[in-house]
């Protein structure tokens, strides 16, 4: 049932395991450096031993002082964003768009690193404890000393794959085993029970998010009543075979001094070795690959010049000659009506000595609002220093050769890291018509060969599924 204090149900049964999940209101905004014991036991002095709290992180990060300043809006806070992700990230796992799906130091797979912008002042984001676990445990203590023998349970909430809607999850734990092991027991048909562990905290976690919500300040609930085998997390054999019983001091009922118990971190991460979906990057790689298309229509919104760096530095991992690294990206922007009008005044020259009326020139013309439209521009150029000379055509040909293929290579490279990193491109052959004009209006030096243009840009529309190729008739076997 879900009551607040002093109000139970009228006529409601007590049934054994039946639970109450309080909500404990009236703590308010928590500063760096506030007492969250003295906060929690002051708003709630109805507490009692054997009861569970359900902390949100947010409180836990903001008295512990994990709290960092922004600009509050525009393009420069979405770099800090960048950056501040950057370092809470131990593994990036998947990138959609804006939304970078991330494994933090902690060892949870997470979105954006559950790095929080709600409930904060907006030149402020929340980052998550540096030890969830140590910081239920420092709770749990600090209550003890006031008497209190209760559980915590730190929380923050998370999508999940493959189901909409989010949910709250167990993050940090202390005096409560995360799990609750049924594995060699048998149930009411006599079966023998394998793989069936329940993730306790993460089923508390949820609990209290009923009665907490996200826009009624209310960061802590209290679940009361949960046995203490459940507390305990009292187990069958491990996967050594072994036993894993949680932990406890005295016995007997709910109020019983319980020791820490493991943390979630050590107990609910699951290790690269047995985790189905560790590959997920990969196979998210593969569906860009395949997934790429040429995109002309375009979201006005800007894109985070974090994202183009990372996909010109995947374009840099791209195969090239001698060891050299003949790429190089203009990314133009204050440039970028100058070059377009320059490129299209040369257009136009050129189709009027070949001779077409200046309707057809019009209608040829814009071909190019394409790359006008576009939020973004990118010039890629092909930089042959390292190519090395031969006094016959032949070698000459099929050096210079040699490098063009690399530079197709960095420029694939370069529109596959952007469809995974959700964005569009289309690369259009335009400045490799009038290189003399692209290298005077960008002031590139005269060694730089421009290879195309790169529109870049959010589409407009999501791209449509691409049937899979037979290679059968492009597959020649010698």
């Amino acid at each position: 049932m879900l009551t607040t204090p002093g109000s139970p149900v009228p006529g409601a049964p007590t049934m054994p395991g039946a639970l109450t999940i309080l909500p404990v209101t009236g703590i308010g905004d928590v500063s760096p450096g506030d007492d969250l014991a003295a906060l929690v036991s002051g708003a709630a002095p109805w507490l009692a031993d054997g009861d569970i709290l359900v902390v949100t992180s947010k409180i836990v990060s903001k008295a512990e002082g994990r709290l960092v300043d922004v600009p509050a809006d525009g393009p420069a806070r979405e770099e800090a964003k960048a950056a501040i992700l950057a370092g809470e990230t131990a593994r990036t796992v998947a990138t959609r768009g804006k939304i970078k799906i991330v494994q933090t130091h902690h060892g949870y797979v997470l979105n954006n690193a559950g790095i929080d912008e709600s409930n904060v002042d907006p030149s402020r984001m929340v980052l998550l404890p540096v030890d969830p676990d140590a910081s239920a445990r420092a709770l749990r203590t600090a209550l003890a000393a006031r008497g209190l023998d209760v559980g915590v349970v730190v929380t923050d909430t998370m999508g999940r794959p493959w189901r909409d809607g989010l949910v709250d999850f167990a993050i940090g734990a202390a005096g409560v085993h995360p799990l609750r092991d049924h594995r060699g027991e048998t149930d009411a048909y006599g079966n023998e029970l394998h793989v069936t562990r329940m993730a306790v905290v993460d089923e508390l976690a949820a609990a209290g998010e009923l009665v907490k919500g996200k826009i009624d300040q209310v960061p802590v609930a209290v679940v009361r009543g949960l046995a203490m085998s459940a507390r305990s997390g009292i187990a069958g054999p491990d996967a050594a075979g072994t036993g894993a019983t949680g932990a406890r001091r005295g016995g007997g009922v709910s109020g019983a001094v319980l020791a820490d118990g493991p943390g979630v971190a050590e107990t609910l991460v699951r290790d690269a070795a047995h985790d189905l979906f560790s590959l997920g990057t990969a196979e998210a790689r593969r569906t860009a690959v395949a997934g790429r298309r040429s995109t002309r229509s375009f979201q006005k919104e800007p894109v985070p010049d974090h994202l183009i760096r990372a996909a010109v530095g995947d374009a840099l991992t791209a195969p090239a000659p001698h060891h050299s690294v003949p790429w190089r990206f203009v990314h133009v922007r204050a440039a970028r009506d100058a070059l377009l009008d320059a490129m299209r005044d040369a257009w136009a020259a050129d189709l009027r000595g070949d001779g077409f009326t200046p309707d057809q020139i019009d209608r040829r013309l814009r071909r190019g609002d394409l790359l006008r439209a576009a939020p973004e521009l990118v010039v890629p150029c092909l930089v042959s220093e390292a190519a090395h000379p031969y006094p016959d055509p032949r070698r000459s040909d099929a050096e210079r050769t040699m490098f063009h293929v690399a530079m197709g290579a960095g420029v694939q490279n370069l529109l596959v890291s952007l469809a995974a990193h959700g964005l569009g491109s289309c690369w259009v052959s335009s400045t490799m018509f009038c290189p003399d004009v692209v290298r005077a209006v960008l002031d590139l030096p005269a060694d730089w060969q421009p290879m195309g243009a790169v529109a870049i840009g959010y589409p407009l529309d999501p791209p449509g599924p691409r049937p899979d190729r037979d290679p059968t008739d492009y597959l020649v076997t010698r």
